[in-house]
């Protein structure tokens, strides 16, 4: 039996447990719209556009916890894997960390300062960009900005800045020598070094082996979502597309990104009108959350991709308390 995978949708939250290849499943939040979701031993939280819902019993009983939250759209949230930290990212774009299990939250003014210096702003809404991903390895973590760049702390999220190889600035089109594509839609630091950190953007697949101060374009193409193995940062997973929601798939690399193949062909990619918004890793799991909002499962290790339920629809994110998995 796998651990619980909690799964945030349209309608509510699901709590979702794998016994003899069935997933038995229960709800809760049933009068919520989620955006977003992390867990941590029995805690868990989730974003919505009116700000977050907190459990510290796995689901049973939910209050608010917005004390100290500025801006309520919640776009992504992450525990750090070892420290007592969580990571809220917020649209307009912003960074809230509490170091309280989300009893107070301390909003971080630099990322406020750069959405407003170079003008961050986001396509398909009026609001100055937004912050949709976090990664951690010790007291390096990264953020993902749209459409802003790369964002690094080396303080355990106390202060922020710009990755040396991001320059802030919101513009489409191939980025400068040696620069991240400013449309940085997650990020993903490797376990084994806080330098070799991954970006997919909406020019590409992009990675950088000295925390951010260069960048190599590993592969040209729009996309939201990686996930890099944590025992081998050559073997990669990532949901390309032709771009936004065509011909979405899902690709694998065990070398580094020198070949390339398509996985799942059970269900027939690539898609003309979907792609993969976000990939997750449980112990015995990899997940993809698709922009049509539907969730695909296969068995860690291959390549077995499938619906894991059809009537579940319109999910958001995923979560689990894999500690391992340094992207939660």
């Amino acid at each position: 039996m796998s651990e619980p995978l909690f799964v945030a949708s349209e309608s509510g939250l699901f709590i979702l447990e794998e016994k003899s290849g069935e997933w038995i499943q229960n709800q809760a939040l049933t009068d919520q719209r989620l955006t977003s979701i992390s867990a941590h031993g029995d805690q868990l939280i989730c974003g919505t556009r009116n700000g977050l819902l907190l459990s510290n019993d796995r689901g049973i009983s939910w209050q608010d916890a917005n004390d100290g939250l500025t801006t309520l759209h919640i776009r992504w949230l992450t525990h750090h894997p070892q420290e007592k930290l969580l990571f809220a990212g917020t649209e307009p774009a912003g960074i809230f960390v509490s170091d309280d299990d989300a009893q107070t939250w301390e909003e971080k003014p630099e990322i406020t300062d750069l959405r407003e210096q170079f003008s961050w702003f986001l396509p398909y809404s009026p609001e100055m960009g937004c912050v949709r991903g976090f990664s951690a390895n010790g007291s390096r973590i990264y953020a993902a900005a749209e459409v802003g760049g790369a964002l690094r702390s080396d303080d355990f999220g106390n202060t922020w800045q710009l990755a040396k190889g991001s320059d802030g600035r919101p513009r489409f089109g191939r980025p400068a020598q040696s620069h991240v594509h400013p449309d940085v839609h997650s990020i993903h630091v490797h376990p084994s070094s806080p330098e070799l950190v991954f970006a997919p953007t909406g020019g590409g697949l992009y990675f950088s082996v000295d925390g951010g101060a260069a960048w190599e374009l590993n592969y040209a193409c729009y996309c939201r979502a990686a996930w890099i193995d944590p025992m081998d940062p050559d073997h990669i997973l990532f949901g390309p597309a032709d771009n936004v929601d065509q011909n979405g798939r899902i690709e694998e690399t065990i070398d580094g990104g020198s070949t390339w193949k398509i996985v799942g062909s059970i269900l027939n990619p690539p898609w003309s009108r979907h792609m993969v918004e976000r990939l997750h890793q449980s112990t015995n799991f990899l997940f993809a959350v698709l922009s049509n909002g539907e969730l695909l499962h296969s068995p860690l290790g291959e390549d077995n991709w499938k619906v894991l339920d059809p009537d579940l629809r319109g999910v958001s994110a995923v979560a689990s308390d894999f500690t391992e998995d340094y992207d939660s």
